[in-house]
């Protein structure tokens, strides 16, 4: 998935991208050419140079977002020439109060670049203008500009001024980046007009800007390099088969995608950011995506092996520009301290859906049923919110309302609003759906009113000792009796099976066939003879988890779902849910960034530098999450698949409430030394958390599990070779 979500956004990108693969030709990546490339007249033609700007001034109408869209497809074909530059010096000058030059911009007549940094000094002449003296270095693309924005000291603070390259000395480094160049400029009391002034433009204005514009490029780089390198991966063979189907090579490519969907995501939403959600949303993308281009530039490198490291294959073009983007934007620590202050001081983003305006009749609707809800208590409310469908609306009616996902995100919103609590499912959450799809009427009826409104209580009984990540080796046998089934076995690492009444259970019905066959699903009594349950103690001291033995247990035939030697199928529903629940919130562990940044400002001090981009990193993290979220709801507003987005979200969610919680750990010190214990204050409580958060990347499928569907899955990487095979 692309920066652009929008089918308007898809079509921008497949667009620019067909276009540059007919006119930017791999010979002319290796030709350092002086001046605008061949493309450039095609490539203003198209009107990509003025995407983001206004149409009385030549351009599209659109937002930074076009443009970033843009920049994002010509990155993958690491298109030469003046364009980053150009867009940039148009966006900076298009938020000041005098745009000028606009026009020549977005036609292409004018090329333009600025920098981000110098020593240039101005003094004010009567007419309000400047003469301006110093040095700017470096700028990308400089020396095949004709119009440059820099930032001058004045007496009376920074301003950022237009000038003509041809009154500056303009000297092209000899630039890592060999496919676009940067230069030192140079101004020796050169008059800038006062309509050269970019009055209303700020430094923390540019650096947004370039933030977006920089990250999108940075987002461009990485698809690439994922691509690529999958591609590679899937037809190079070593010792007798694809090197993606190694784990080795298929989670390292994995985690790039994750790496580059975390970049466009951070990148999309700081495109629609505005205020002081812009700094922040900026700061973040700052963080993460001119890195996230980095890191899978040198694991595409290493995925190539030898021939990656030759000049004559692309990838290092690749590399050399994400260097370069990183080292012109800035040190990732320096947004990284950005972020970390603006969270400290209480700035966030919410992460809001902008429905349509026919959202609201049903919202009314939707709201006066909550309203009627809201006045009754205990079970009978919750009785009412499972018997109206609002509990999990997606399903059909009556145990759902069919609702498609526009009415989902009302549904929710509403009852946030209202403040009122669905019921709490636990597992049932995941035994629900599968008995809606594959359950008798009877079961139906029986199980799914009082699991619906957190009457009944279930436990999963999958995991046996030999059988967790490889669920399908599973080896409890279910015998055919008169009238049902005996169950012989044991089960563990089973949440609630002390407390439940009912389990779902999956056992081996037959040994023929491949390990996926021969497995039945069954519905258990766990208050029934021959069930025992023996509580785990986990480290933290608590017993949340069982081990469960089921001797000669008897479950009639109307107890079992779908059909008989099916129950994979079944299973696999029920995981499905499960990796989803599992994926949307902190496991209540309480392992939050909110928590977190409560700790930092009870420690009455100040966070080192160090500790600083450590919480900084859990922040980007947890708003990436966010970002990601969203992307995934609006892609099914839309009617399409979430792709990418949703598998990473779910990876990335099991591990960040170890991430938050060994943060704070880490920020107490020597105090963290109590026992894990919550009613021994802060140091107590994190404790707890660092080591009950161990579980999340463990159940509901392991990271490296994880880590191979999205190889398998969205990489198209080859599976895993059956055993003995």
């Amino acid at each position: 998935m692309a920066i652009g979500l929008s089918e308007e956004h898809e079509a921008l990108r497949e667009s620019v991208s067909g276009w540059a693969e007919r006119n930017i030709p791999g010979e002319l990546l290796r030709t350092a050419a002086e001046g605008r490339p061949a493309f450039w007249a095609g490539l203003a033609e198209q009107g990509l140079l003025g995407l983001h700007l206004p149409e009385e001034h030549g351009g599209s109408g659109y937002d930074l977002l076009e443009a970033a869209v843009a920049v994002e497809a010509l990155a993958e074909r690491v298109a030469p020439g003046p364009f980053l530059p150009t867009v940039l010096a148009s966006a900076v000058i298009n938020a000041s109060k005098r745009p000028e030059r606009l026009e020549s911009l977005a036609d292409g007549t004018l090329t333009a670049a600025v920098a981000l940094s110098g020593s240039l000094t101005g003094a004010y002449d009567d007419e309000g203008g400047l003469t301006v003296s110093g040095t700017a270095e470096p700028v990308l693309g400089g020396s095949l500009a004709d119009v440059l924005v820099l930032p001058v000291a004045t007496p009376d603070g920074e301003e950022w001024v237009i000038v003509d390259a041809s009154s500056a000395t303009v000297t092209e480094l000899k630039s890592l980046d060999l496919t676009r160049p940067s230069a030192k400029v140079e101004l020796s009391e050169v008059a800038v007009p006062a309509l050269g002034v970019l009055g209303g433009v700020q430094s923390a204005d540019v650096r947004n800007i370039a933030a977006i514009l920089f990250g999108a490029e940075a987002a461009g780089l990485a698809s690439w390099c994922v691509r690529a390198a999958a591609d590679y991966a899937k037809v190079r063979v070593q010792f007798g088969r694809p090197i993606g189907q190694f784990q080795g090579i298929k989670h390292k490519l994995s985690r790039m995608l994750v790496a580059l969907e975390q970049a466009r995501a951070t990148v999309w939403d700081a495109s629609r950011a505005d205020g002081k959600e812009l700094e922040y949303a900026a700061a973040i993308a700052g963080v993460m995506a001119p890195d996230a281009a980095v890191q899978c530039a040198k694991d595409a490198i290493q995925t190539f092996g030898g021939i990656g490291y030759t000049y004559e294959h692309d990838v290092h073009l690749y590399y050399r520009r994400a260097l370069t983007l990183r080292a012109l934007l800035g040190p990732s620590a320096e947004w990284a301290a950005t972020v970390t202050a603006l969270a400290m001081d209480g700035v966030t983003r919410e992460m809001e859906i902008d429905l349509p305006e026919d959202a609201e009749e049903l919202r009314e609707s939707i709201r006066a049923e909550i309203a009627s809800l809201k006045e009754l208590e205990g079970k009978e409310q919750k009785r009412a919110l499972a018997g109206r469908g609002f509990v999990m609306p997606h399903l059909p009616a009556p145990w759902g309302r069919g609702a498609k996902p526009l009415e989902q995100v009302l549904i929710a919103q509403e009852l946030k609003a209202a403040r009122v609590k669905l019921p709490s499912m636990i597992i049932g959450a995941w035994v629900v759906p599968s008995v809606v799809a594959y359950g008798t009427p009877e079961q139906q009826e029986r199980f799914l009113p009082k699991t619906l409104s957190g009457e009944m209580i279930w436990c999963q009984l999958f995991s046996e000792p030999g059988a967790g990540s490889d669920l399908a080796s599973l080896q409890m046998k279910a015998e055919k009796v008169e009238g049902g089934w005996r169950l012989n076995g044991q089960k563990i690492w089973t949440s609630v099976a002390h407390v439940a009444e009912w389990g779902i259970c999956i056992a081996r019905n037959s040994s023929e066939g491949s390990k996926h066959e021969g497995i039945t699903y069954f519905l258990v009594d766990m208050k029934g003879p021959g069930v025992t349950v023996r509580p785990l103690t986990e480290m933290t001291g608590e017993n949340l988890f069982n081990e469960v033995f089921l001797d000669d247990v008897f479950v009639p035939d109307d107890l079992v779902v779908g059909e008989v030697g099916q129950g994979w199928k079944v299973a696999r529903n029920t995981l499905s849910n499960e990796r989803v629940s599992l994926s949307s919130g902190s496991g209540g562990t309480g392992s939050s960034v909110s928590d977190l940044l409560g700790l930092a400002g009870r420690l009455g001090r100040e966070l080192t530098p160090v500790e600083a981009h450590e919480v900084a990193q859990v922040i980007c993290e947890g708003h990436s999450i966010n970002a990601l979220s969203l992307r995934v709801t609006l892609k099914q507003l839309a009617g399409a698949e979430p792709g990418a987005d949703a598998s990473v979200r779910k990876l990335l969610s099991t591990s960040h409430a170890q991430h938050v919680s060994e943060t704070a750990v880490s920020l107490l010190g020597s105090a963290a030394v109590v026992a894990a214990d919550m009613r021994l204050g802060d140091a107590g409580y994190w404790n707890r958390a660092v080591l009950a958060t161990r579980a999340m990347t463990i159940y509901g499928g392991t990271t490296e599990v994880q880590l191979n569907i999205i190889g398998e899955r969205m990489l198209g990487l080859p599976r895993d070779p059956e055993p003995g095979k």
